[in-house]
């Protein structure tokens, strides 16, 4: 079947994307990825072969949002840990053990403000959060009124004043450990990292320390390197972490959304025509 197949369609990373699979399928026109993260393609080597790429973001940002808000009001108010105790044979506890921080009036630090970033943002502001941002490019003034937004150039500014750092780039080369051991010691000693995007993007070891020596009061984390980490790494053992297992879009109108973006993608390759949502190598 290998000369009929003119389109795939890659559901969390499967099939494996290699130069022997790519030399099997003389035909391949088009892949459509189930989400927004490329960087488990190698896109030159794809793309070497006259083969298009395409993402799915417009499908996959509500729920990653939704994910991100979520991880960082359980991380804020502690539920993780006040579910323990609900549920504790003796059910006792001090109220001061359970002291979360505040979510209404605190700053959020938005690392990459793209659709999904932008989302965050949005709900954020309902949240009345004062709302600060770093990216590639700024955003339009408009959309940062929109939101009560502010443009931060330079990152370490966003670290150093924000109660809450969110991270929502794509994982490439220029991205990979952005937020290191540095980083972390620009941040707050009361601030809390949340990690929504890929688990490279943050220095995992230097996470560590951070969490154990107090540099940084707590993380939130739905992505983490590898997946799922291994039974006796220490960040499994830490209090002052939540992790979930790569959650992000995992709602069943998202993974729908998905299947008809990735489909809408392969028919405009197959017929010819521009790609709605086409990834082009850098």
């Amino acid at each position: 079947l290998s000369k009929k197949v003119q389109a795939i369609y890659l559901w969390w990373h499967k099939p494996i994307i290699d130069q022997e699979l790519l030399q099997s399928l003389p035909n391949l026109k088009v892949i459509a990825n189930s989400g927004v993260g490329m960087d488990h393609l190698d896109l030159k080597l794809v793309a070497s072969f006259g083969v298009k790429m395409a993402n799915a973001p417009h499908a996959v940002s509500s729920s990653t949002a939704d994910t991100g808000m979520a991880l960082l009001l359980a991380s804020a108010r502690r539920l993780v840990e006040g579910y323990h105790v609900a549920i504790s044979p003796g059910m006792e506890y001090r109220e001061a053990d359970l002291l979360g921080v505040e979510v209404t009036g605190a700053t959020l630090g938005i690392i990459g403000m793209g659709s999904i970033g932008y989302k965050i943002a949005l709900r954020a502001k309902a949240f009345e959060m004062n709302i600060l941002y770093h990216n590639r490019t700024r955003r339009k003034e408009q959309k940062e009124q929109a939101v009560g937004a502010t443009y931060c150039e330079k990152i370490d500014t966003l670290l150093q004043q924000a109660d809450f750092v969110m991270v929502v780039v794509s994982l490439t080369p220029q991205t990979h450990k952005l937020i290191g051991k540095r980083e972390m010691e620009l941040m707050k000693p009361t601030a809390t990292l949340i990690n929504i995007s890929r688990g490279a993007v943050v220095d995992q070891e230097a996470l560590v320390t951070a969490l154990q020596t107090g540099v940084i009061r707590a993380a939130a984390l739905d992505v983490t390197y590898p997946e799922p980490l291994p039974r006796d790494h220490t960040l499994l053992k830490l209090k002052n972490v939540i992790i979930t297992p790569h959650l992000g879009i995992k709602t069943d109108k998202a993974t729908y959304m998905i299947t008809e973006e990735a489909v809408e993608n392969m028919l405009a390759a197959l017929n010819g025509l521009p790609i709605p949502s086409e990834v082009l190598p850098s």
